[in-house]
Order: structure tokens, then sequence, then C-alpha cells
């Protein structure tokens, strides 16, 4: 087993429940720097609750969560686990980038002005670098001329990269990707799969939720495939679909692949 030290991810017995719904079942889970781990699975395996557990959108109730060696949402005093003051979650969430399914874009705002938003207001940048930042990483995602353009007037595969750049403006250690593609129709789909797949490149470590099973094989170093609150199978793209070893990972591949 590598230290701790090594991972940018370590979930360890993560469980959480809504009601007397318990959705996540003891999730164990470690990502090194660096790399691309892709959670595949049926709707309602957990897949998004556990992603939205990383940078405590959703409070977990047993387990742990460490991104980049430090507690998420918590802090451990006399070996018990306390709950984080607001701000003190919001710092750690400044350094977990989240690219939602609907882009969560801000439509009052031009597409600029939604990229330097939380640079300015969250890391103290001066607008400046902020708009010198901002520019980059449009150029990155192939949207500079949509620099002053609003949400409403952009694609679906648009505002996503839009949303990527956004995500990456706060120089994140870690960034969390729920389903990118699934609002997008067809067409759409591999303009935002080549930007990330150009992050993968850079070494941008990342957790993608998808069902998006090419870019799985291609991009991932480990895949996961989850169902029922619980992790069933994982392993390397070749192992896990060209030598599935539980009949619940080949029963769900057999039906998608």
């Amino acid at each position: 087993m590598k230290s701790d030290t090594e991972f940018a991810v370590v979930a360890c017995g993560v469980e959480k429940s809504f009601g007397t719904l318990k959705v996540l079942k003891g999730i164990d889970l470690a990502v090194e720097y660096g790399k691309v781990a892709c959670i595949l699975g049926p709707s309602g395996s957990g897949k998004s609750t556990f992603l939205r557990c990383m940078n405590h959108l959703e409070k977990i109730e047993r387990g742990f969560l460490q991104v980049a060696g430090e507690l998420i949402g918590y802090r451990q005093h006399g070996g018990k686990l306390y709950e984080m003051r607001q701000s003190e979650v919001a710092r750690q969430r400044a350094d977990i980038g989240m690219v939602f399914q609907n882009f969560n874009l801000f439509p009052h705002m031009t597409v600029l002005e939604n990229i330097i938003e939380a640079p300015m207001g969250v890391r103290k940048s001066s607008k400046a670098e902020a708009v010198d930042v901002a520019m980059e990483l449009l150029s990155k995602v192939g949207l500079t001329d949509k620099a002053k353009a609003y949400p409403r007037t952009l694609s679906g595969g648009q505002q996503q990269r839009v949303a990527i750049a956004r995500a990456l403006a706060m120089r994140p250690k870690l960034m969390l990707f729920d389903e990118p593609t699934s609002a997008l129709d067809p067409e759409l789909v591999g303009e935002v799969l080549n930007v990330m797949k150009e992050l993968a490149a850079e070494g941008m470590t990342m957790i993608v939720v998808t069902h998006e099973l090419g870019f799985a094989r291609e991009v991932g170093d480990t895949v996961i495939f989850m169902d029922g609150g619980v992790v069933v199978e994982q392993g390397s793209p070749s192992e896990l679909f060209s030598n599935t070893q539980t009949a619940r990972a080949k029963a769900f591949l057999s039906k998608v692949l």
C-alpha cells in the first residue's frame, strides 16, 4: 500500500444516507496524483452522491475522505471527527474543481465574468490577473471569441467547456466531473471529451462519473464499477472491460458496450 502522501484522494469506509435510504455503504478508493479515475454504474448506484461528498456538498456519516492529505469537511480531535465551519469548507472547496452535468453558469454574467468571479472573490486575484487567466483558459477550451457572450447564446457543449474553464481558473488540485456530457446532444459530446482528454494528458488528477465507456477505456487509469452503494469491481480499463470478474459488472457492461 502506498503512503497517503502519494494519493490525491483517499476514501475509507464512506457511508451516506438520505433518511432511511442508505446510498453509500462503505466506499474505499484511492487515486494517485496525476491519474484519472472513471466511475461507472447504473442510475441510483451512488456515483454522483459519492462525488458530491468529495467536496462536502453532501456530508458523510461514517468513514473519511482526504484530498491532498487533508480531511474534507471535518477535523480530527481526540479520535473523533468534528465538522468544520463553512468558511473552512469553502477554503477546501477552492482546491477542488467540480463540473456538473447541467453547467450551472450564472445566466446574468458573460462568459468572462463567470470565469473571473471566483478567483477574484475567493483567491483575491486582481481583476487584471483573473482576466489574463480566464482568456488563457478560454483559449485552451477553444472559446476565446465567446468571452463577452452570455450563456444563453451558447450551445450546451460550449457552456460545458466554459464550466470547465471556470473550474480550472481556481487552479484546483483535483477536478471532479459529474456526468459532464449527459445533458448534451450527441454531436456536442466530443468537444467536451476532447478538453477533458487534454487535461488528463497534462497530468490533472480527475475523478469522472460517466457513461462514456470509450472515454473511460482510453483515458482512465482506473475504472470503478459501482452498484447499490458499493464498489463492486475496480481495475485498469483492460482489466475491467476485458477480464470482468463479477457477474454484476458483466451484466451491466453487456448492456452498454
